[in-house]
């Protein structure tokens, strides 16, 4: 491995190839490894082999009658694409879009009071929620109305109040919102994980809020877009356009070392006893010490935040309560359920290509908050009736303890908890501008998805 490379980036996680996409077209020679023998890493999508053997070093149980291995493409990590978010539009920019197919989510929920409601995505469906008593409605809705008619420029659209410096709490205040319509508005719509954001300046949970409507305004049933064939068709899509544009990857690749100089800098990647050479490393954290007291040279790169506990379900019906719906979100909130975090519901069916006939696939996760992960997601799982049979997952959050410009080592972030991929972007911006050292500018081009 003589030829020396701009950027070696390691894991093929959607991050690490959404990056490793945009900087090959950037002119950028990338050369992409992964020690496993498929694309996506933790983001990957398995067949119903590959979920056994992964969870159970075991074939799967003839027993169930689950059907044909190859109808199964299972999502490691569950997260919804916002249709007029980031990654939509990041798809778009890159016409990366050409090569996936995409279905509509049918409805998004939230858990009120023991019980799964639909989050209304039109104004009939709004009068008839049972979410909120009619006086309450009339009080949202001026809330809602706020928002539409909010103007930067207008001052007279403020209502007197600066949401650049007041608190979100603040403007639930002034609007009379009670606390169940605060965390439907929070947690269901701005889809904040806990309720720190309350005491934040309001600006960015509004913005949060308009994402979310123009992106439920765009197909009418729920917000979100999913890929056919699972979630890890979106990093190997961005392999081809690396590819395209003269990447090279190599898959079962496993990775001896990272080479550092004298000074601590990054002089390349050894695997099977050759050094292949590159001025970066870009990679995710379980190749730079995560799991590991220590780094590279003594020095620790990366950080544990916090914990994910998961868990994948097969069920051989819709969930109880969504009008039999062939996929679906369902948010519960913090405060219905005493914990400091939600928990997430993300379901998929064989609409979706994702799973046989009549077989759903539902993933519950949550921040781990105590001692016993499993027990946290119990609200979750309470609410999809009958499980066929589940497969839990206890995933540590790790980021960098640097920026990387020092060294040419730049790591990227665990997926988080979140129910969606913009967190994913907010990285792949991040990443661009340590590399780079500008920010990353997306041109844009009004190409509907089609959904």
């Amino acid at each position: 491995m003589d030829e020396e490379y701009d950027v070696i980036v390691l894991g093929t996680g959607l991050t690490e190839c959404i990056l490793s996409g945009l900087l090959s077209v950037d002119g950028q020679k990338v050369l992409h490894m992964d020690r496993n023998d498929y694309y996506g890493g933790d983001s990957a999508s398995l067949n119903l082999t590959q979920l056994y053997q992964k969870f159970r070093q075991s074939e799967p149980p003839a027993a169930l009658n689950l059907g044909r291995d190859r109808d199964y493409a299972v999502d490691l990590i569950p997260k919804f694409i916002l249709s007029s978010g980031e990654l939509t539009r990041m798809l778009v920019h890159t016409d990366v879009i050409r090569y996936l197919e995409f279905k509509v989510i049918a409805g998004s929920y939230v858990y009120r009071d023991g019980r799964v409601s639909k989050v209304p995505s039109n104004q009939s469906e709004a009068v008839m929620s049972p979410l909120m008593g009619m006086f309450e409605k009339r009080r949202a809705r001026n809330f809602f109305v706020f928002l539409q008619g909010w103007k930067e420029e207008d001052p007279a659209t403020h209502q007197g109040m600066d949401i650049n410096k007041i608190p979100m709490k603040d403007v639930y205040a002034k609007f009379g919102l009670e606390a169940g319509t605060q965390d439907f508005v929070g947690h269901a719509m701005a889809l904040w994980l806990d309720d720190d954001y309350k005491t934040r300046p309001a600006r960015e949970t509004i913005d949060r809020i308009i994402l979310y409507t123009r992106s439920m305004a765009r197909y009418g049933k729920s917000p979100y877009i999913y890929p056919l064939y699972g979630l890890g068709e979106l990093p190997q899509a961005f392999a081809r356009l690396s590819a395209i544009y003269g990447g090279t990857y190599m898959l079962d690749k496993k990775i001896d070392d990272i080479v550092v100089d004298a000074d601590g800098k990054f002089v390349g990647v050894t695997s099977g006893g050759e050094t292949v050479k590159a001025k970066r490393v870009i990679g995710d954290p379980s190749y730079f010490g995560a799991g590991k007291d220590v780094g590279e040279g003594g020095k620790m790169r990366v950080v544990e935040t916090g914990k994910v506990v998961r868990a994948i379900c097969i069920l051989k019906h819709p969930i109880p309560g969504t009008d039999d719906a062939d996929s679906c979100q369902i948010i519960i909130p913090q405060n219905q359920v005493g914990r400091k975090n939600d928990i997430y519901i993300a379901a998929v069916s064989a609409s979706h290509n994702v799973a046989a006939k009549d077989v759903w696939i539902a993933m519950v996760s949550t921040i781990v908050e105590t001692s016993v992960p499993e027990r946290e997601i119990l609200p979750g799982l309470q609410l999809l009736g009958n499980v066929v049979d589940k497969f839990i997952s206890l995933t540590p959050l790790y980021e960098p303890t640097a920026p990387g410009t020092a060294d040419n080592i730049f790591i990227t972030k665990s997926y988080d908890a979140t129910s969606h991929f913009e967190t994913v972007v907010e990285d792949v911006f991040d990443v661009w501008q340590r590399v780079k050292g500008e920010p990353l500018v997306l041109k844009k081009r009004e190409v509907e998805v089609e959904a």
